[in-house]
């Protein structure tokens, strides 16, 4: 599959490219036309700052940013994204200890998000930052928000490498590329699917973390 794959770069910095597969791909919420990968960008340092730098430049300033909970395997971007809030302007963090947590939630069995208790604490009454991988429907950022609001957190604002929505339930959500940057990105519902209608079989399952062949 990954002799496919075309390189799409950031408007912003040429530092920053993602990369993107045509074919005929689900998601747990929706099929897409594209597989959208972000690998390099949560793992390549150069390139995750660089990524952190663009995306805190989108975000609208807040006075307190205390945690950041990162999905999909971006906490690299989330640490970057810790310096730039830090050393940006924002007045900083309302935790005793003068930093900014950066923390992922835990995913169990029934697919449910949750935090131990020894991380409530970071979640608690701080002003939270989420930070994803990839978003195409919402679902997984209302999820998360439920679960942070569950826990005492109050969200300040969502970001994401790759997303085609601008907001999930009044929360603004800002992204590093979107469907713009992919020409002919497409997403569809499950029970709607051009693709499964033309008898086009699905390649892989994806999601934020990468795809597995079917």
């Amino acid at each position: 599959m990954e002799d496919r794959m075309m390189k799409f770069y950031s408007k912003e910095s040429n530092m920053l490219a993602l990369h993107a597969m045509h074919g005929h791909f689900a998601t747990s919420h929706s099929h897409i036309n594209y597989y959208v990968d972000v690998t390099s960008i949560k793992t390549r340092v150069a390139e995750a700052k660089q990524a952190a730098h663009v995306l805190y430049s989108r975000i609208p300033k807040t006075k307190y940013v205390d945690t950041i909970v990162c999905m999909d395997g971006t906490e690299v971007v989330g640490t970057f994204l810790t310096e730039e809030i830090q050393n940006g302007g924002i007045m900083g963090t309302t935790n005793q200890h003068e930093t900014v947590y950066v923390i992922s939630p835990e995913i169990n069995s029934n697919n449910q998000m949750l935090f131990r208790d020894n991380n409530k604490g970071a979640i608690k009454g701080k002003h939270v930052v989420l930070l994803l991988a990839t978003t195409t429907t919402g679902e997984t950022i209302r999820r998360a928000l439920e679960c942070i609001q569950y826990y005492g957190g109050e969200i300040e604002w969502v970001a994401s490498l790759f997303g085609t929505i601008n907001s999930v339930d009044g929360v603004e959500v800002e992204t590093l590329f979107d469907e713009s940057d992919v020409t002919g990105y497409a997403a569809y519902p499950v029970a709607d699917c051009p693709l499964c209608r033309q008898g086009q079989k699905i390649e892989a399952m994806v999601n934020g973390f990468g795809y597995s062949k079917l």
